[in-house]
């Protein structure tokens, strides 16, 4: 037997229906093997009773017998099958590799797909592909799951076109019927331009995640920033509270040391009247007790004589307007609070120097915007300064232009980070400043709140000065200001206001929502018949020494 298998090429031990080695080879009564299992599965589906390798057509369905000759001779083949991939060292399909659909048992990891076969095969069973002349016109390439895929669910023809106008694989059945006027290519040349775009693709989002990761590290390095910024303001937080508890505490030893001393000085004078007092009575009980003996004598002579020197008083001091009074502490604490609180005050005033030295490092330039300025307006030619002018200019009555209030807003908008200008305000009597979001009402009267959408201070009345909030805040300032700093923090919420010249803080809108763009807003107020006929006038920041 061993002999005769010897005579026999593989090809004559394979199923042509599943390509596999024979299991339970039967016969045709035209002289073809077929495993059992796939003649009859392939004849319960296919009527008329046809051979699949000849096409000879059998009017009643053959009976079929096992070809024991066959048989014998596959499972001989089976072995040595077997024993030729055991040899060749393959390996079992690991998860996410393509196992072969041939194997039984072991599924080992396949070589190829065919796509006319719809079977990714391993070593040993690809092999009559390469070797059997109608088997090698197949087209295989890498193994790939879900085969069926590849093909036509309509005619289960390979899907080897591309339809443009629907976007979709086809096959070349399909070109005749629902795309038949349609833009179609060779699959091989939609891949070439596709792979192209993907190409571009690549690059495209290469750029992006570079942009992304220049991204990170910027946002890195304002952590690093930031981190170091608060770790230099807790010092420096640390540092000036810490002096603040040393004067503390110094002033509370000098108001203490001051009381006691003062205490001490009046003990000191109880003492020396105690003292005193008590010598006198130390002599004037020698004295009465003298005087008890004579006036015990019976001796008439000694009597006599002993009583002039004894009716001379000794020496003693009117004690009647002499008095111990406590001393007086009042005005002792409050002098020390004042003291402190100058103290304070000076530390405060380095606090703020410190403070609006920082917000100037956020300077900006602002020009006025002639388009938003009220008709009553008069704006200079550098676009930094303006005043009421008494006098209605004819101007197109525009979106933009204020045309109730005497208001102009800045050309420059903001809407991320931080920005600060200076604005002069001397000799005028009447002003208002501040920022504004870029939807705030134009037209009419305005009301003044952050929820109306602006954030602002005032002057009124020369001497009156206010935070516009609901209801307004009166502001204490003296001496009055000559020169305000406006600073916005946009994502912080932040508007503060600043005393330039004394390098003071004003008010400070805090935990604002800026949604919008911010523009900074000026308004000179009325001439008021020339007493307020001076501009607001945006200077440039001096960075504060």
């Amino acid at each position: 037997m061993s002999a005769a298998s010897c005579l026999l090429t593989e090809d004559q031990f394979l199923c042509s229906i599943c390509l596999d080695v024979f299991t339970d080879p039967v016969s045709t009564p035209c002289g073809h093997n077929f495993c059992k299992a796939c003649i009859t599965q392939h004849w319960n589906v296919n009527v008329p009773y046809q051979c699949p390798n000849c096409n000879k057509l059998f009017y009643t369905r053959p009976e079929l017998q096992v070809n024991t000759f066959i048989s014998e001779m596959a499972a001989q083949f089976r072995q040595s099958a077997q024993q030729k991939a055991s040899s060749s060292e393959q390996q079992a399909a690991k998860p996410g590799e393509v196992p072969c659909d041939v194997c039984t048992g072991t599924k080992l990891k396949a070589l190829k797909s065919c796509l006319v076969c719809l079977v990714s095969y391993c070593e040993t069973h690809l092999e009559p592909h390469l070797t059997m002349s109608g088997l090698k016109r197949h087209q295989l390439i890498d193994p790939v799951e879900n085969l069926e895929g590849r093909m036509c669910t309509k005619h289960y023809k390979q899907l080897d076109l591309f339809c443009k106008t629907d976007q979709m694989c086809v096959c070349m059945l399909c070109i005749h019927s629902d795309h038949k006027t349609h833009d179609v290519v060779p699959l091989e040349e939609e891949y070439e331009g596709k792979k192209g775009e993907l190409g571009k693709t690549e690059t495209e989002i290469q750029q992006m995640i570079q942009k992304r990761r220049v991204k990170i590290q910027e946002i890195k390095h304002s952590v690093e920033l930031s981190e170091e910024d608060a770790d230099r303001e807790i010092a420096e937080g640390v540092q000036v509270f810490t002096a603040l508890k040393e004067s503390v505490e110094r002033s509370q030893a000098e108001l203490i040391d001051t009381i006691k001393e003062k205490q001490r000085k009046t003990e000191k004078q109880a003492e020396g009247f105690i003292k005193e007092l008590e010598q006198e009575i130390s002599e004037l009980k020698k004295r009465s007790t003298e005087v008890e003996q004579l006036s015990r004598s019976e001796d008439h002579l000694h009597l006599l004589q002993s009583f002039r020197t004894l009716n001379t008083a000794p020496p003693t001091k009117d004690w009647t307007g002499v008095r111990v009074s406590p001393p007086s502490y009042e005005g002792t604490v409050v002098r020390a609070v004042n003291q402190l609180e100058e103290m304070l005050s000076k530390q405060m005033k380095k606090l703020f120097e410190a403070e609006l030295k920082r917000v100037q490092q956020s300077a900006v330039d602002v020009t006025l915007d002639p388009d938003t300025a009220h008709p009553y307006l008069i704006l200079s030619d550098d676009g930094k300064q303006v005043k009421h002018g008494d006098v209605k200019k004819n101007l197109p009555d525009n979106p933009e232009r204020f045309d109730t209030c005497a208001i102009v807003l800045a050309k420059q908008s903001f809407s991320s980070g931080r920005f600060y200008y200076e604005v002069q305000v001397k000799g005028k009597t009447e002003w208002t400043l501040g920022v504004v979001r870029e939807s705030v009402n134009r037209k009419g009267s305005i009301t003044l709140s952050p929820q109306k959408g602006n954030w602002m201070i005032c002057l009124r009345n020369e001497n009156e000065y206010k935070a516009c909030t609901d209801p307004s805040v009166l502001l204490s300032l003296k001496p009055q200001p000559e020169k305000v700093g406006v600073f916005v923090d946009y994502e912080e919420g932040l508007v503060s206001f600043y005393d330039v010249d004394a390098a003071a803080l004003i008010y400070s809108f805090t935990g604002c929502c800026f949604t919008e763009k911010l523009y900074p807003y000026f308004n000179p107020c009325l001439n008021d018949g020339g007493k307020n006929s001076a501009p607001l006038i945006i200077s440039p920041v001096n960075h504060t020494e």
